[in-house]
């Protein structure tokens, strides 16, 4: 499951939970819809709620990969997407491993939501989490989103080859950076604010700063082979060697590194995998000579209508000017 293009992205109406039901059909309707194996449709369907998380990570994953890849020459367009899957670039690596963040995020915060069917609130053990629920406080429930997400991805039953190793390699990456970012959030309830009482839940981090944490990932990715563990009888990642690592035995990447096999191509030009630089806005002083990959860019003023000069007026609203500003816009050359 990851980000190809050919996903819709508009909003489902609101399901219901009984399958039964008009709004039961819907569901399973939506489910069909989506591009999913034969396995993933039948939980799909068994998941009321699901088929709406899964638009909604879809969404949010690609937002968030075209926020994070807006000044690259790659800008994670959807034009060529299906191709460059197909892969083992280090931006198919940082494909897989937002739409697996992706989606442990939405779930987490579809079950707290009350979006889901089969989970609620987080669903931790300990003290903590039974005052948050009295208290009506909702915790993100990581723990389901995870462990169904192990499920509804099959893991188990692949991962023979090279590619397949790394698919799962990077999709992990994506899981755990939505688990290292959950924090604990803390609310007080007493007297004029007294903490006499103190409530605590555990809460994910917006999903930017997963998505920042992604792209740092992805600039420093490790490229990848396949070899031989001796000591288990079967294939392992291996990358090149680190300081202090014996060089006969070539390190495992970390569990925190994104991985590639392939080196990407300069996506200049247009191709399978993108459209190319030509057109592209860019920054003079920032990343005009490497966007335009050395043809050059052309500069455009134009001008751009703003407000200005804004008044609070008595009693409730804000009254503003209608000010000009000529902007200049540069552009790569065809």
């Amino acid at each position: 499951f990851s980000l190809t293009g050919k996903e819709a992205l508009t909003h489902f109406p609101s399901l219901g939970p009984s399958p039964g039901s008009a709004q039961g059909r819907v569901h399973v309707k939506q489910c069909e819809l989506l591009q999913l194996s034969r396995k993933q449709k039948r939980l799909c369907r068994r998941e009321p709620g699901l088929a709406e998380t899964l638009r909604d990570s879809i969404r949010l994953g690609i937002m968030e990969c075209q926020f994070q890849f807006r000044s690259e020459r790659w800008n994670c367009s959807l034009e060529g997407r299906t191709s460059l899957l197909k892969r083992g670039f280090k931006e198919t690596a940082f494909l897989f491993a937002v739409s697996s963040a992706a989606l442990t995020h939405s779930l987490a915060r579809a079950c707290s939501a009350g979006r889901m069917e089969r989970c609620t609130c987080d669903d931790s053990p300990g003290l903590e989490n039974r005052k948050a629920w009295q208290w009506g406080v909702c915790g993100d429930n990581l723990k389901y989103s995870t462990k169904f997400l192990k499920k509804f991805l099959g893991q188990k039953r692949i991962g023979k080859d090279l590619r397949a190793k790394v698919d799962i390699h990077n999709t992990n990456v994506g899981i755990k950076a939505v688990k290292n970012g959950l924090k604990t959030t803390c609310k007080c309830h007493g007297v004029s604010g007294s903490c006499a009482v103190r409530t605590c839940w555990k809460q994910l981090s917006p999903f930017h700063e997963i998505g920042r944490l992604l792209k740092l990932r992805y600039d420093d990715a490790v490229k990848v082979f396949s070899t031989t563990n001796d000591a288990v009888g079967h294939s392992e990642l291996a990358g090149p060697p680190r300081h202090g690592h014996s060089p006969r035995l070539p390190p495992a990447p970390r569990a925190t590194d994104l991985v590639y096999v392939e080196d990407s191509p300069s996506f200049c030009r247009p191709s399978k995998y993108s459209l190319g630089t030509a057109g592209r806005t860019c920054s003079r002083e920032g990343n005009c000579d490497s966007m335009c990959c050395g043809r050059g860019y052309n500069t455009q003023s134009r001008l751009v209508t703003f407000s200005c000069h804004c008044q609070v007026q008595w009693c409730c609203y804000v009254e503003c000017q209608q000010c000009m500003q000529e902007e200049v816009v540069y552009s790569c050359k065809q």
